[in-house]
């Protein structure tokens, strides 16, 4: 049964035909297999089933449904909602699986890969998915959310290039559902709330090279960038996503050595077309840049755009988005977050729309809205940061449209904010399915969606 098996409790060892290790508090390897890439307040479960496979996770479900026990599931952590003690974890992070058909254009994927993974398959056959910006992500979980990357304003959300999933339900059934199906409609965008995704197909896109980069802007130019920015984004073609961070940067070796002890904007540039030199030319004119890296490259060096450092951390962040993006609103964020502010925190600014705005067979929300913005705080002995946070949340509340529920993390993943991630005819569907998929509401150390009463 694996590690700690010898010394389990009773009900722990009724878990005896799992093939992959258990795990108890207190035994070898439990703190390593609860704690993801989000360090800040990771569950704390009861007992944790390490899946290697589909069978894994049904005999894990159905354990739970015999104890009355709820459940959480976790690959990489980088998205953790609130924590939770007690219940049954599944890992899922063993599930490595993965297999590319370069005719059809699709890649099936196990719940424990990586987007480095998937990038570097497809890559091999001038392919590339809807990945984001950092490769160590969970595939499956940020599709199962909806997915913002690299190429989504071309080719929209990762989660409306799905075409098949099969999912545990609450009654320990495995299933296949595709297109047309309730659950394949509540899965993409209602996350783990309607069971636990063992492995996707998704459909590749034809990109091989792009142009894209990082420009890095001094403290001085921070408003001018983002004024220019902010305009320039209402004319570019769908082919440009792009996106603005406000960032802090420490005056430590691991950063290069321009930026060290500034505070930078860094423009994010991903385009897909022959002219793209000619798009940024109004970014490069506000000035000199610390660095600038845009320039032709290969799909498969698509993680240097953001350049998110690879270590775990603990922080907490926060999100709305807008329909518009006016100049009082970039004048109201400069003066929280911007350089000078008493408050140390990341702004990050992300252009949406395009293809992401078209209707797609699943449930993700507020898909009419055209910029993201998001607030990340690390997290430091002595210092809060939900002031902030709250203050953000109330400057850009009476013109926020809503959230996105993959940039929902800790205590900011409040029932609140997961019902102000959908529209409310696409949270009343939810609530009904899962009224019908998981009336006990097993599946709620999530970004919880309770049953319909």
């Amino acid at each position: 049964m694996g590690v700690g098996s010898e010394n389990v409790q009773e009900g722990v060892a009724m878990l005896d035909t799992i093939e992959g290790p258990v795990f108890e508090p207190g035994a070898d390897g439990y703190d390593d297999e609860r704690t993801g890439f989000q360090t800040a307040d990771p569950h704390r479960p009861s007992v944790i089933v390490g899946a290697v496979n589909a069978d894994d996770v049904a005999a894990a479900v159905r354990h739970a449904a015999e104890h009355g026990l709820p459940v959480a599931v976790q690959n990489t952590g980088h998205g953790l909602p609130l924590a939770a003690a007690g219940g049954l974890l599944i890992s899922t992070r063993r599930m490595t699986g993965l297999r590319v058909d370069p005719e059809a254009r699709t890649a099936w994927i196990e719940a424990g890969v990586r987007w480095g993974q998937v990038v570097e398959e497809a890559g091999k056959h001038g392919l590339a998915p809807l990945s984001g910006s950092s490769p160590g992500v969970g595939a499956v979980s940020y599709t199962l959310g909806g997915g913002v990357g690299l190429l989504s304003r071309l080719y929209g959300y990762a989660a409306d290039q799905v075409r098949s999933i099969d999912v545990v339900t609450a009654d320990g059934r495995a299933r296949h559902v595709t297109p047309g199906d309730d659950l394949f409609w509540a899965l993409l965008g209602g996350r783990a709330n309607f069971g636990v995704v063992t492995s996707l197909e998704i459909g590749l896109v034809p990109v091989a090279r792009l142009y894209g980069g990082g420009l890095y802007f001094d403290a001085e130019q921070v408003p001018a960038v983002l004024e220019v920015w902010r305009t320039w984004s209402a004319t570019v073609p769908d082919a440009m996503t792009s996106s603005v961070a406000l960032m802090p940067v420490p005056d430590i070796p691991v950063f290069p050595a321009p930026l060290r002890g500034r505070h930078v904007a860094h423009v994010r540039i991903a385009y897909v077309g022959d002219d793209g030199e000619r798009l940024i030319a109004p970014l490069r004119a506000i000035g000199p840049r610390l660095i600038d890296t845009v320039d032709e490259m290969p799909y498969t060096a698509s993680a240097t755009i953001h350049n998110e450092p690879p270590v775990p951390m603990a922080y907490h962040a926060t999100n709305v988005v807008l329909n518009e993006l006016d100049a009082e609103t970039v004048g109201d964020l400069l003066g929280l977050v911007g350089p000078g502010a008493p408050d140390r925190a990341i702004l990050e600014i992300r252009h949406l729309g395009g293809a992401m705005a078209k209707p797609a067979p699943n449930a993700v929300g507020n898909r009419g809205a055209r910029y993201l913005v998001g607030v990340l705080s690390k997290l430091d002995p002595g210092v809060s940061v939900e002031a902030l946070h709250d203050r953000v949340g109330d400057t850009l509340g009476a013109k926020a449209s809503g959230r996105l529920l993959n940039f929902l993390f800790g205590a900011n993943a409040t029932p609140e904010e997961v019902r102000a991630s959908y529209e409310p005819e696409i949270y009343r569907r939810l609530a009904e399915l899962k009224a019908a998929y998981d009336p006990s509401n097993m599946f709620r150390l999530n970004h919880n969606i309770p049953p319909a009463r």
